[in-house]
């Protein structure tokens, strides 16, 4: 069976409306793809590190009983990191975070990786100075093993005034990727440009012929080679944001399984126009539903129901 191998950072989300607290939980972004792909039977394995608080404790409870595999986690002696997600009138987000990491970081063993399984990686974490030499060489490992890399760039505003200082960070993850995929935040915060077929042509085509574009309640454009598609969104009343992007990540990574689309599909560009838009329906499907509740993965109903009506 095809395995899936994430690797990314670990917090514990509290959500405020009106500058009120309303709910808390596990979090981080391959993390919660993560686990909704836990809930629908796979067992992914997450590399990360998580403090040996009371936190931590909780949050390793939570993958376990969401059957994420936890042997490759650093646990680390101090205090697991805490993200604070301020709602807008939009229910999109502003983060702040409390971090407390120690000298030693990510002191993991390399898991097995075969051909065609699928390696995520994601966010500030993939860029961390701090980290990037250990993101890499999981990734070089991966790419020796013919394995599909999945990133997700998710570039928040708060790294604009890094973003020259992490740009070649930026493009290392790129040169490795056979999947790019980002928001037009993303790019805007990276390459300061909102135009998807720009952002295309000038900074992804020339690592990876396969990107994923979203736009939030505008839906999402997909690129392979030689293929060019726009995907609306599902009507909803969104509740919360938060989370939405990394379900569509889940979504991406189940329909790649499911249709069971390989490295050389991906490289090819031979995946055909009626799988590329089952994979994106996933990927709405689960973002969708994620905005209409304060979670940030798909519930245990979902994903019955959904395996339930293959």
């Amino acid at each position: 069976m095809r395995k899936i191998i994430g690797i990314g950072e670990t917090v514990f989300d509290i959500i405020f409306e009106n500058n009120q607290p309303t709910s808390g939980r596990p979090g981080g972004s391959v993390y919660n793809a993560l686990i909704s792909l836990g809930r629908m039977k796979y067992e992914p394995i997450f590399i990360s590190e998580i403090g040996d608080d009371r936190i931590g404790k909780i949050i390793m409870n939570f993958l376990e009983e969401n059957h994420v595999y936890t042997k490759y986690i650093y646990s680390f002696s101090g205090k697991t990191a805490l993200a604070l997600a301020f709602l807008n009138e939009k229910q999109n987000a502003d983060y702040l975070f409390y971090k407390d990491y120690p000298a030693e970081r990510l002191d993991y063993i390399m898991p097995r990786i075969d051909e065609d399984d699928i390696v995520v990686i994601g966010s500030f974490f993939a860029l961390n100075p701090v980290l990037h030499d250990k993101v890499v060489e999981l990734l070089e490992f991966a790419r020796d093993r013919k394995a599909i890399i999945y990133y997700d760039v998710n570039f928040r505003k708060t790294h604009v005034p890094e973003v020259r200082f992490l740009m070649p960070s930026i493009l290392d993850n790129f040169e490795f990727a056979d999947i790019i995929k980002g928001s037009d935040e993303d790019f805007m915060n990276i390459f300061n440009d909102q135009d998807p077929d720009l952002n295309y042509k000038e900074h992804v085509e020339f690592y990876t012929k396969n990107f994923l574009y979203t736009r939030g309640d505008k839906g999402a454009i997909a690129y392979s080679k030689g293929f060019r598609k726009e995907y609306k969104a599902n009507p909803i009343n969104p509740v919360s944001t938060v989370g939405a992007g990394d379900n569509f990540n889940a979504g991406i990574i189940y329909g790649l399984l499911k249709y069971d689309v390989k490295r050389e599909d991906l490289v090819n560009g031979t995946v055909p126009e009626e799988t590329w838009d089952k994979i994106v329906k996933c990927a709405v499907d689960f973002s969708s539903y994620v905005c209409t509740t304060y979670e940030n993965y798909i519930s245990n109903e979902f994903a019955e129901n959904y395996l339930k009506n293959e």
